[in-house]
């Protein structure tokens, strides 16, 4: 039996709402980081991807199977069931997603302060 995902697993490390660094779409690079550990069902994956609805996970993890980074199996048999594990090629991709969380947990001020200050230029440009 494997280890449940945390339900706050992307709560506070390196979000994606904040790191201007992408790795396909919103979502691929924390569908990533589920699969990590190894293969999850996609029940799994609705846990700590919460914030994510079911169609719009679905895509993404359809995206990340074209591109090679995932591979989804079906498993037959009594209680039939898929899941989706990273290829070599999606394993490949971990370091860089580190390095990329890094980066944003070093610049965490910085980002905010430019978006915050970004924000309240553009409000203003619309307010007059």
């Amino acid at each position: 039996m494997r280890e449940p995902l945390p339900a706050d697993m992307f709560d506070e490390l390196c979000p994606s709402s904040l790191n201007p660094i992408r790795f396909g779409d919103k979502w691929a690079a924390l569908v990533i980081g589920c699969l990590e550990g190894g293969p999850r069902r996609f029940s799994e994956l609705r846990v700590p991807l919460r914030r994510v609805t079911p169609k719009v996970l679905t895509q993404s993890l359809r995206s990340l199977e074209r591109d090679g980074l995932i591979r989804r199996t079906v498993h037959a048999g009594a209680a039939p069931h898929v899941e989706y594990a990273l290829t070599p090629l999606g394993r490949s991709l971990l370091e860089p997603m580190r390095a990329a969380c890094a980066w944003t947990e070093q610049h965490w001020d910085e980002l905010l302060d430019a978006r915050e200050a970004y924000d309240n230029a553009h409000r203003l440009d619309h307010a007059g």
